[in-house]
């Protein structure tokens, strides 16, 4: 019942239930049989078997999300149980890397590629009492590997449909007293069709998407003694896209139409952190102080077909950058108890130009502290709670309070976990949303917004029987959002201007199920299934990129000590979204079967190859970003040993 369990220690709390270490619940290394919020784990192991080389894809079955992907680069959001895409917590090594330039301080996953990455965390649930602004719906909290014995280099070759060529080199290694590990991947798709052929205008030809995705990360730890260590991260990503917009329209059925020039999206961004971790009281007290930071520069060059502005070519532009200076501490206070406390002050800038009318529409910077509390309580192991409360202030909207309480009950004689937890959340309005003006549209600046309020609970059990050969459970959600801000809302003040407001209401509920059953030592299954109602309480309609079903299924099959064997599939019902005119429809469902292979020739060589969409499904998520058909990869990855 020790406050902190290391992973060989086998309590009776986890002796029937998965032990794998996780930190974005609590931010200390906890064992997820004793987490009570809804959490899905994906390894290095897991993304080398499926061979996903994007986050989104990765993410696709995980239960809980609906991922909205476009091609390659191209702009994805995810929705955690229903809630808005921007209101997930993204970090990579505990780094907040959202874009303080976008409309709504959301991040875009898809120029992010899972080269390097050692665990990715998928924390459903109002998470505000620890994460504050942004944290609604949910964390998503990915780790970079860290550097463990003798240097090891590894490197991959990959090629194959679309004009895919990718290429990732990195090294990792450790001494007594310093761990190290660098990655830089290189990612190119030169054709990839998304504009639905039935969209083109008679005579149009169709330019399929470019992708070009340059990226660099490394982490290094060095131990100065025993007591005071110092932690460095930097990622740094440089991508381009070509892409077709849907800027002229169609004078009859006013649906838009592609533009038969491309488009540009140029983009750079940097993420950094350096802390420094002071151990005192025997390692019972640790204390990290640091400081990280965002940079995210964005051009776009959008050409207009006529009828607007013939073959004239606007730039945009985007630039945001946040900085974050903290302290984190946590503290063994007596046995089974531990208290986690923090304060950071956060200051994010940006600017935005646009392009058609040459002026800035909205320029500014947001400035908040926060500070929060935690007690994490283990009794006997058999009862686990976790109570958080954090409080921010704002220099816009002033002060504003969250919490979140998650208790389990595990019982080892039946391997049995019954869980619940409740929390608040809350999104602090953007820059853009704040400081958005644009004379020519009558759009105006307001100054005024209130932060994005939403609360939520859950509960359901985990059940382990057969030595844990068979697992299974389901949970219960309800959410609810207040206070969301709609864009071009009249001005109460002056019907004839617009400008952001608080405007919005929304409910979500569900459930989300697994099973999985090792048939044999070699030959594991596992299926996954949620059920997701979102609805707008406002115009009282469904929530748009909210399917209503989805199942997932996975067989891994380690057919020799070489080969390994894997099978993917997904389901998705169908979803409000729009067509061309704008205009609210049912868009299909779809569904996806896909095949990886990994053979290990050697110590050093190994030989990998995918089948992505074997079924061939033609099929649009979003409505209007037709999916690629068949496509079949193939590489080569060499590692020392």
């Amino acid at each position: 019942m020790d406050a902190k369990p290391k992973p060989a220690e086998a309590s009776a709390a986890s002796a029937n239930l998965p032990n794998n270490l996780v930190t974005s619940p609590t931010t200390i290394p906890t064992p997820v049989s004793q987490i009570a919020s809804s959490i899905t784990v994906i390894t290095a192991k897991d993304i080398q078997d499926t061979q996903r080389r994007t986050v989104p894809d990765l993410l696709q079955t995980v239960p809980g999300l609906n991922v909205a992907p476009n091609a390659p680069g191209g702009l994805t959001s995810v929705f955690i149980r229903g809630a808005n895409s921007y209101h997930t917590k993204v970090l990579i090594d505990g780094i907040d890397v959202s874009d303080p330039s976008s409309p709504n301080r959301a991040f875009d996953f898809g120029p992010l590629t899972t080269f390097g990455l050692e665990q990715v965390e998928v924390l459903r649930g109002p998470q505000g009492g620890l994460y504050g602004s942004d944290a609604m719906g949910g964390v998503i909290s990915m780790t970079t590997k860290t550097g463990n014995g003798a240097p090891q280099w590894s490197t991959l070759l990959e090629g194959g449909s679309f004009g895919t060529f990718n290429q990732a080199t990195s090294v990792s290694g450790s001494t007594s007293d310093t761990r190290y590990a660098f990655t830089t991947s290189h990612m190119r798709v030169d054709s990839t069709p998304v504009v639905p052929l039935s969209s083109l205008p008679p005579g149009q030809k169709r330019n399929n998407d470019f992708y070009d995705n340059l990226t660099f990360h490394g982490k290094v730890s060095h131990d100065f003694s025993e007591m005071f260590s110092v932690n460095a991260v930097a990622r740094y990503t440089d991508a381009h896209l070509r892409y077709t917009e849907s800027d002229g329209f169609n004078p009859v059925t006013f649906a838009t139409v592609p533009n038969p020039i491309q488009s540009r999206s140029d983009s750079k961004q940097f993420n950094g952190l350096v802390e420094g971790v002071f151990k005192l009281l025997d390692g019972r007290f640790n204390n990290h102080v640091g400081v990280t930071y965002t940079d995210v520069q964005r051009n776009t060059t959008d050409p207009y077909g006529p009828p607007f502005y013939g073959s004239d070519t606007p730039n945009s532009s985007y630039h945001g950058d946040r900085a974050k200076v903290y302290w984190r501490s946590d503290l063994a206070l007596v046995r089974g108890q531990t208290l986690v406390t923090g304060v950071e002050h956060e200051t994010e800038r940006g600017r935005i130009d646009q392009a058609v009318f040459n002026i800035p529409v909205a320029a500014g910077s947001i400035q908040n502290l926060g500070s929060y509390a935690e007690l994490q309580s283990n009794f006997f192991d058999r009862l686990f709670i976790v109570s958080n409360v954090r409080h921010d202030q704002n220099d816009h909207f002033g002060g504003h309070d969250t919490f979140r309480v998650a208790p389990a009950i595990v019982i080892p004689e039946t391997g049995t976990k019954l869980k619940a937890s409740y929390g608040t959340g809350f999104h602090a309005p953007s820059i853009d949303q704040l400081y958005s003006t644009n004379p020519a549209f009558g759009v105006v600046s307001n100054l005024n917004l209130k932060p994005e309020e939403s609360k939520g609970y859950d509960y359901g059990f985990e059940q382990a029987l057969f030595n844990k050969r068979l697992q299974f459970g389901g949970t219960w959600y309800h959410n609810s959002f207040n206070n969301l801000i709609e864009s071009f809302q009249p001005v109460p003040t002056d019907p004839t201007l617009f400008s952001y407001e608080n405007v919005a209401l929304a409910t979500t509920h569900g459930l989300e199920a697994f099973t999985s059953f090792a048939l044999t030592e070699s030959l594991t299954l596992r299926g996954d299934y949620t059920h997701t109602i979102a609805t707008d309480d406002t115009k009282h309609i469904a929530l748009k990129r909210r399917p209503a079903h989805k199942w997932s299924a996975q067989a891994k099959w380690a057919a020799t000590d070489k080969l390994t064997l894997t099978a993917t599939a997904l389901w998705i019902s169908s979803w409000s979204d729009a067509d061309a005119t704008g205009a609210t429809v049912r868009a299909p469902g779809y569904q996806l079967l896909n095949l990886a292979a990994n053979y290990k020739v050697d110590q050093n060589w190994s030989v990998f190859g995918r089948i992505d969409n074997v079924l061939d499904r033609h099929y649009q998520n979003p409505l209007g970003f037709e999916k690629t058909g068949i496509g079949v990869y193939g590489g080569l990855r060499f590692v020392t040993n």
